[in-house]
């Protein structure tokens, strides 16, 4: 059953609105953190697991046969063809350190593939929406529309990620850099708020490693529908997660993915 695209913007809207009620108040507060991983690092705090569930339960009112899937909960999987992706603080980290670069991410796809997308910053108060084949930034009560930049050469462009660290083999570290070589400004540890950036037409490029569902699938809908490319460095559609380049270009994606998939540089 086809959904209405105006209910599906109203309901990311309360929905990051009721995160924010939660997320706000901690941050750069005196916040217990807890770590997911026995070896390693990987921070959660009562904000991204309440913010999740005030997302849940409004989205389970709207749509209540709809699946939900999320960083934090568990699954709500249903026969429906529309799945919820959820990551109530998307940049823990930042989130930790008083950065103001994490965000609220709430997607929705049909049948698997990225149809509406929302990232809130609600710190900053800039709320980047795509429903419906276009793409827009809230902010002040003022309303923008968003198209990418057309920079199609590497030598011109602006380039994020979130650390080279995250890069798990030498061989990708090794292309990355050569990628950075190439660029005109490199950048790091933006989160999601890279994605809106580069739909916003301030940036260009993105190259990440290793990224979960609820980390990407959110954002496709916001760069595609800016006119930008987003998918896996094979060239596969990225709402399953993975090594992720997203671009404002099919001509820098390609050049940025030719690097990327390059043997040579093991």
């Amino acid at each position: 059953m086809e959904i209405s695209n105006t209910k599906i913007k109203e309901t990311m809207l309360r929905a990051s609105k009721a995160a924010a009620e939660i997320t706000l108040p901690l941050f750069r507060s005196s916040l217990k953190v807890e770590n997911k991983y026995e070896v390693g690092f990987d921070p959660v705090t009562k904000a991204d697991r309440e913010a999740e569930q005030s997302i849940r339960e409004i989205i389970s009112l709207a749509f209540p046969d709809h699946s939900i899937v999320g960083e934090e909960l568990s699954d709500k999987i249903t026969n429906s063809p529309y799945e919820w992706v959820i990551d109530p603080i998307d940049g823990t980290r930042a989130y930790i350190s008083g950065l103001p670069v994490w965000g609220t991410l709430i997607g929705l796809k049909e049948n698997g593939k990225a149809i509406a997308g929302l990232m809130s910053q609600p710190y900053i108060g800039e709320t980047y929406i795509a429903v419906n084949g276009g793409v827009e930034l809230i902010y002040q009560k003022n309303i923008s529309k968003l198209k990418v930049r057309n920079t199609q050469d590497l030598s011109k462009a602006i380039m994020f990620t979130t650390t080279p660290k995250l890069f798990s083999t030498n061989e990708h570290v090794k292309a990355f850099e050569a990628v950075e070589e190439k660029v005109l400004l490199s950048r790091y540890g933006v989160d999601c708020y890279a994605y809106s950036l580069l739909a916003a037409g301030q940036i260009d490029l993105i190259i990440e490693p290793d990224l979960k569902p609820c980390d990407v699938a959110p954002l496709i809908a916001i760069v595609e529908n800016a006119g930008g490319v987003i998918s896996t460095w094979n060239g596969e559609r990225a709402e399953n997660g993975g090594n992720i380049i997203a671009s404002a270009t099919v001509e820098l994606f390609e050049a940025a993915q030719k690097i990327m998939n390059n043997s040579n540089y093991g």
